[in-house]
């Protein structure tokens, strides 16, 4: 039977395999592209002891279904970074998440922070197209790719001057982003097959992680007292989608998660 990430990464192969567009003309065109903002340097500027906060523009997800499906991501992405979100992390997959590269300009245009762009990453001319809609970031899912396909995509983000975000669920997952030097690792506890969330997944991968690699936990992150135990297991950063996003203040549910309150 097929999983909610087989449907999902079949529908966008079968959208790469029919996309007639030159790879070679798509990188030079991203190398070309302004510069980014650095969004793996926002994840590590921030104080000392507080998590950088990445809030998801988020409108719906195949689990929960609508969340805020009319939303305007400049609006929010400004309710964002009035809290001081990090970064953002826009979803521009259309099918499934009701997202799409118009989100993406709308949420960057209106703020100055970093945005990942949070989509199915399976064919190296979607890492082009990350860097041609704006965004400063891209999500490689270790579970979606192979070796030599998780190898060569985040080569081409360096090569086009994107951070790569390399998602990974499990240890063995883990040495697969580590073998390619991945520099922003993602513990993603929502189960991809399932869409179900382990709250002790991400507490148990951050020790494994070397120094030196940004250690980001996603998914399942509620309020302050999901923090905690993240930091403790020596994460920097969290990506925080359905609990901000469904806020009624966006910009005091992101002050909190940083320990700060909802005032000023």
């Amino acid at each position: 039977m097929a999983t909610y990430l087989d449907r999902i990464l079949d529908v966008h192969r079968t959208e790469a395999a029919a996309d007639q567009r030159i790879l070679d003309v798509l990188v030079e065109r991203a190398r070309m592209a302004p510069p980014t903002r650095g969004f793996g340097e926002a994840l590590r500027g921030v104080p000392k002891g507080e998590p950088a906060i990445i809030a998801e523009v988020k409108r719906r997800s195949p689990s929960r279904g609508d969340l805020a499906a009319d939303l305007d991501p400049g609006t929010v992405a400004i309710q964002y970074a009035a809290g001081g979100a990090a970064c953002l992390s826009v979803l521009t997959d259309r099918g499934h998440f009701g997202g799409s590269p118009e989100d993406l300009v709308s949420a960057r245009d209106a703020v100055s922070v970093p945005v990942l762009r949070k989509d199915f990453t399976v064919d190296a001319r979607d890492v082009c197209d990350a860097r041609l809609m704006g965004a400063d970031a891209v999500l490689l899912i270790v579970a979606a790719l192979d070796d030599a396909q998780l190898a060569d995509f985040h080569d081409l983000t360096d090569e086009v001057g994107l951070d790569a975000l390399v998602e990974i669920h499990d240890e063995a997952e883990l040495e697969r982003a580590l073998a390619i030097d991945a520099r922003l690792v993602g513990v993603n506890q929502r189960d991809l097959v399932t869409f179900e969330v382990d709250t002790a997944r991400a507490v148990r991968m951050g020790p494994l992680m070397p120094d030196g690699v940004t250690r980001v936990a996603e998914s399942g992150i509620r309020d302050r007292a999901d923090v905690a135990p993240l930091l403790e297991a020596g994460y920097q950063a969290l990506l925080v989608g359905e609990s901000v996003v469904t806020s009624r203040d966006r910009r005091g549910a992101i002050r909190a998660l940083r320990g700060l309150g909802t005032g000023e």
